[in-house]
């Protein structure tokens, strides 16, 4: 894995965006390809983990529902764990996350995961620097027995510049579509953006595995990182078409006796 440096300006920063008709002609080249990978993995019975770490503002969710937008939900499932109970602060850490990891024939979204425990939680002090070191040494072991158990596991990190995390933050607060993406923690944990640096690279270089890599995503450009990270997730599960019978509808019964019925039902106001 290349180092990421923070106040470099990388080719795609430089790029023209994507417009809307350019970007939704891939996306739905790329959806085709999500739901042959779906039907695919419900075929074969694989087990798919997808985890989504990055800063605050680097598109983690935008990326999620990209992926989700025309797949079934019983096969895509995406896990947003809230805060811990206090029962589950006296479990082992990984314990919560590992009921929710896929069974054959699912693959499984974290939009965050137990890597909380090596960004926010050691950041914000919400646990010792024992406890994230304990942490980032003991979860290669357990992402190695997760892997051994047929999981595929996939770990993307989506990297956005300072300027461009200030812009997208800073968007947030009077659009009264996305204010409650922006929290308290979320401005209490955007001024110490160093500090996020200096946990992500330590958590790289421990949990970097052969067995379960991380790999960056650079999202300064939001449509391009959708589109390079659907692209490479699917890089990542060979699938083949599957035989499909011609799909023809049936003719609908005849009325026979039905009559509809006398009383009225309430109806939704047609006020557009």
């Amino acid at each position: 894995m290349g180092n990421h440096n923070d106040e470099s300006t990388t080719e795609s920063e430089t790029r023209e965006a994507l417009n809307e008709k350019q970007y939704q002609q891939a996306l739905k080249k790329l959806h085709v390809e999500l739901v042959k990978l779906q039907e695919w993995v419900k075929h074969k019975g694989l087990k798919i983990c997808v985890v989504f770490e990055g800063r605050d503002g680097a598109g983690k969710g935008g990326v999620i529902k990209a992926i989700t937008e025309r797949v079934s939900p019983r096969v895509f499932r995406v896990i947003a764990l809230p805060a811990p109970t206090e029962r589950e602060k006296s479990q082992m850490y990984i314990q919560r996350y590992l009921p929710h990891l896929p069974a054959a024939g699912e693959i499984v979204l974290f939009d965050r995961s137990w890597y909380n425990r090596a960004g926010v939680e050691r950041v914000m002090e919400f646990c010792t620097e024992e406890q994230a070191h304990k942490f980032l040494n003991g979860v290669p072991l357990v992402e190695k027995a997760i892997v051994e158990s047929g999981v595929i596991l996939l770990k993307y990190w989506l990297e956005v510049n300072p300027e461009e995390q200030t812009r997208r933050l800073e968007s947030r607060i009077h659009d009264g579509r996305k204010i409650w993406k922006l929290s308290p923690m979320d401005l209490k944990s955007y001024s110490r953006w160093y500090d996020y640096s200096r946990a992500r690279d330590e958590m790289f270089l421990t949990t970097d595995t052969d067995w379960a890599p991380w790999t960056v995503v650079n999202s300064d450009n939001k449509r391009r990182a959708r589109l390079n990270l659907i692209s490479h997730l699917l890089s990542q599960v060979h699938c083949e078409d599957l035989p499909r019978e011609k799909i023809k509808l049936p003719k609908r019964q005849k009325p026979d006796d039905y009559e509809p019925p006398k009383f009225s039902c309430r109806t939704v106001p047609e006020v557009f």
